[in-house]
Parts: C-alpha cells; structure tokens; sequence
C-alpha cells in the first residue's frame, strides 16, 4: 500500500462516520451536505449520480479537515474524473476488478460493495482497502460481528441499514467506519427544504458518537 493512500485509510478510520448523499438536485445536495457539515461531520461522500457531481467534489474538497469521497463509481474513467475533482477515496455498489486497479494507480482508497464472505474475500485479495456492506443485512452489528469472528483483519464499512439508533452498536461490533445515506438525509425532508432537520440529526449523531 503506497503512503498517500495508507494515510488516507488510516484518516477514514479515525473520523468513523461518514454522511453519503445522493439526490437529483445539485443545489439541493449543496445544501444537505452544508448541514451535515454544519452538524460535525467531517468525512462526506457524494454519489457520482447527483447532477454536477465532479464540481461539489472540487467545491468541497477544498475545505480545510473535509474528506471528500466520490461514490457509485462503476468505471476507471469516473475514477480518474473523481480523484481529479479532488474525492480521497472511491465507493462502489459491486466488485470491480478495473476500479480497484484504477484506485490503486491514482493512489486512493477503494471501498467495493460487497454482502458476503465470499466477495469480500475477492475484494480484500483483488486490494479493496475498505469493504462496504451493500446492500442491508437484517442485523448490521450481528452481522459485522459474525463476520469479523474469522476475518478479524477486514476494515467492513457498512452503509445501508446504518441508522442513528444503531451505528454505536455497528461500530462496537468491530466496524472500521459506518455511512449514514438516507437515515441521515431523509427525502421528504431535502424535498422540503428542510435543512435544519438535517443539522440537528448530524449533530445528535455526532453527540451519540461522543458519547
């Protein structure tokens, strides 16, 4: 593992949460990550299906103590467009053999979608940094917890089914990090505008993280 890349890693595991947007307005989404922001969070990921995706990334990622993300990164070209924008690591839904390889040369964390043993023995083999738990088991902290029994050594980063009510419990069943997407930004709130909701969970989930 290069150094930059080692770094970058080792920074996604000291901040632990991360808030993951995805959403068909690029204002919108300016302004839902200005709240989770604004809440504490300090590690923030756009999804590469927002519109104007690649300037939020250049816009955000010039923020001082901002980790910014790129995710649904399906092909080495996103890669490449992402990390140019100024994302620090890359997510994806699936295994890709080819966006591992590019994250990999562009020196960034990777983080594949991945729901069993099996898959995440592939990513971890093929250089996966991270491993996302995509999509939901039922139970997040039992099922984080079954599967570091033998692989003690994964850094898993669920997303989906990650809630403010249970991410102390994922991240204390041996979690390396956890990502809030609709839990943290809920829908009917963004279609209302309706930032503040947005804040004030951010914050409470930060408290709770404290805590």
């Amino acid at each position: 593992m290069m150094g930059k890349r080692h770094s970058l890693v080792e920074e996604m595991g000291r901040r632990r949460v991360s808030a993951i947007l995805r959403t068909n307005d690029t204002e919108t989404a300016r302004q839902a990550m200005e709240a989770a922001v604004r809440g504490g969070f300090r590690m923030v990921e756009f999804t590469l299906t927002v519109p104007g995706v690649f300037e939020l990334i250049r816009e955000f990622s010039k923020r001082e103590g901002l980790l910014v993300g790129a995710g649904t990164v399906l092909t080495p070209g996103e890669a490449e467009r992402a990390v140019s924008a100024g994302a620090g690591f890359l997510v994806s839904p699936v295994v890709d053999l080819r966006v591992l390889e590019a994250a990999a040369m562009l020196d960034v964390p990777s983080v594949p979608g991945t729901s069993t043993p099996t898959e995440m023995m592939t990513a971890h083999r093929a250089g996966a940094d991270l491993l996302k738990i995509f999509p939901a088991p039922a139970d997040v902290a039992a099922f984080v917890a079954q599967v570091r029994g033998p692989f003690p050594e994964w850094k898993l980063f669920p997303t989906a089914g990650v809630t403010p009510g249970n991410f102390r419990a994922v991240l204390g069943a041996g979690a390396f990090g956890v990502g809030f997407v609709a839990s943290l930004f809920r829908p009917e709130e963004l279609a209302a505008g309706d930032m503040e909701s947005v804040e004030r969970r951010a914050a409470g989930i930060f408290q709770a993280l404290q805590a």
